[in-house]
């Protein structure tokens, strides 16, 4: 079935103009800077990190994310911070890299609509070179037993307006189950409390 036009042409815009609000654009700032050399992003969608980079040690970076509607955004916000970056139209599932291809891995809002999150950091494990990092900042699974039923009930409702999002994904227990170990910390940090437990970090390969 072709997508949508609320797909095609209205969700972008709204996923650029949610993920560019002031406090995700902080998490970001927490972790991307930490890039460096050949750089991985997941899910790079309109480039929104790309101006959290710092220009002077990252030498390239690749970015994967099947939302090609996005990708001319993602350029040009490329060309506007001074990074050379080549896109990849695909899901992070199955990565066309070779093992220990890359210095840095960046993956911020992306694990929760990846269909096989597993799967995904499994392929980012596989092509992170050893001494390198996964940087990572997603929302998910809260602690409280009261906001975790409400992420059960809105779960139906929620993804097919958030892009495939899911609310609830145990980030600390993909990540482990992958091989990382991560230095990691989280809290609430906005409301509503169904969509504003964060998870971010850095991880190597354990």
């Amino acid at each position: 079935m072709p997508p949508s036009l609320y797909s095609r042409l209205l969700l972008p815009r709204l996923i650029d103009c949610a993920c560019g609000l002031g406090v995700v654009s902080r998490q970001r700032a927490r972790v991307v800077p930490r890039a460096h050399g050949r750089v991985l992003e997941i899910g790079i969608g309109t480039g929104l990190n790309l101006a959290h980079y710092d220009a002077r040690r990252v030498t390239h970076i690749v970015g994967v994310d099947p939302g090609v509607e996005m990708h001319p955004l993602a350029l040009r916000r490329a060309r506007e911070a001074g990074l050379a970056v080549e896109l990849m139209p695909l899901s992070a599932e199955t990565l066309p890299a070779p093992e220990a291809s890359f210095d840095s891995i960046v993956c911020t809002y992306s694990l929760c609509t990846i269909p096989d999150p597993a799967a995904a950091l499994a392929e980012m494990r596989r092509v992170l070179k050893p001494g390198g990092e996964l940087l990572f900042s997603e929302h998910g699974r809260a602690p409280d037993p009261r906001v975790r039923a409400w992420q059960r009930r809105l779960q139906s409702v929620w993804t097919p307006l958030a892009g495939g999002c899911q609310l609830g994904r145990d980030i600390p227990a993909l990540l482990a189950a992958a091989g990382f170990t991560a230095e990691l910390h989280s809290r609430y940090l906005h409301r509503p409390h169904f969509a504003g437990y964060h998870y971010w970090g850095w991880a190597g390969r354990g």
